[in-house]
C-alpha cells in the first residue's frame, strides 16, 4: 500500500507528516480595498473574501457563508469580525469561528508586503 501524499513512512516504521507546499498569491495593491470593507478574489479557483479592517489589518476568509452561502465580501468588518449580509452570522476573522453556532470558516494567512496584498493557499 503506498502512502498518503502528504506522509511519509519514517525508518521506525510510524507515520509522520511531510511539509505540503503552500502557494504565495499576489492579489495586488492593498489600496484596492477600502478601509473598513472587503473584496472578492478568486484564486485557483477558489473564491477569497479579503477584508481590511479601519486599523489597517487584513483578513481572507472562504468568500461563502458556511450557513447559507452568502457572500462574506459584501459582510460588515470590524473589531476582527465579519458579519454575513445575509443572516447576520458572526465570524471571528482570526480563527474563522462563528460567534453564533458550531461551524467554522475557512481562513488563509494574509499580509501586506510592500504595500501589496499577499495571501497564501
Amino acid at each position: 500500500m503506498s502512502p498518503h501524499p502528504s506522509r511519509q513512512y519514517a525508518r521506525n516504521g510510524l507515520w509522520s507528516r511531510t511539509a505540503v507546499p503552500r502557494q504565495e498569491v499576489d492579489l495586488g495593491p492593498v489600496e484596492f480595498i477600502p478601509l473598513g470593507e472587503g473584496r472578492v478574489y478568486v484564486v485557483a479557483g477558489r473564491s477569497l473574501a479579503v477584508f481590511r479592517q479601519r486599523d489597517g489589518r487584513v483578513f481572507a476568509t472562504d468568500n461563502r457563508c458556511p450557513h447559507r452561502g452568502g457572500p462574506l465580501a459584501d459582510g460588515i468588518v470590524g473589531g476582527g469580525i465579519v458579519i454575513c449580509p445575509l443572516h447576520a452570522w458572526k465570524f471571528d476573522l482570526h480563527t474563522g469561528r462563528c460567534v453564533d453556532a458550531d461551524v467554522t470558516l475557512q481562513t488563509y494567512p494574509v499580509r501586506v508586503v510592500n504595500g501589496r496584498l499577499v495571501v497564501e493557499l
